[in-house]
């Protein structure tokens, strides 16, 4: 059976095992790696440091052997990483799932910090798209030698560049 990647990023984290059937398969790190979108670099790195947990070998060849819950594991980290969760906010997401009611506040906290971040990312991407479409608009009016547009492109082109400068607000959350 063929995990369903956006099931597993939606209910997988909070319904426990997403894969199943009668006759648990194994996978290999490469069908893992294509399945999760993890490198199996990042696999092996996440085992190493404990994110997952220490993955099956074959006895033969003494490669990693993943089970459906392994595979159910990295697909949740695959999501996480893919919303911008640092390893700490992984570790914190995963020991306030484990800890369930009594973890809701801690994991409610943690992902309402992190919409803050990424609010703050979108900020500043959106300061760089304007800055770049002013930059173009200024080269349009030198273009057409429009005095009155090229005054007013370059204005905003200063002023936004200025924004940019800003220092921006450190999250508490990466």
């Amino acid at each position: 059976m063929t995990p369903n990647f956006l099931n597993i990023c939606t209910e997988g984290l909070y319904k426990g095992t997403m894969i199943t059937s009668s006759e648990p398969k194994q996978y290999t790190i490469r069908e893992t790696a294509k399945i999760s979108g993890l490198p199996e670099s990042t696999l092996r790195y996440y085992e190493s440091i404990g994110l997952v947990n220490p993955i099956k070998r074959d006895d033969s060849s003494k490669y990693r052997v993943y089970s459906e819950d392994d595979i159910n594991a990295v697909v949740g980290l695959a999501c996480l990483n893919a919303i911008g969760f640092s390893i700490e906010d992984m570790r914190q997401y995963l020991h306030n799932r484990d800890e369930g009611l009594s973890g809701a506040d801690s994991q409610i906290e943690l992902l309402n910090n992190h919409a803050q971040h990424i609010r703050e990312e979108l900020h500043y991407l959106q300061l760089r798209l304007e800055y770049v479409e002013s930059k173009a608009e200024y080269w349009n009016a030198i273009k057409s030698r429009d005095e009155k547009k090229i005054k007013a492109a370059s204005d905003k082109v200063y002023d936004l560049a200025d924004k940019m400068k800003l220092p921006k607000p450190v999250s508490t959350s990466n």
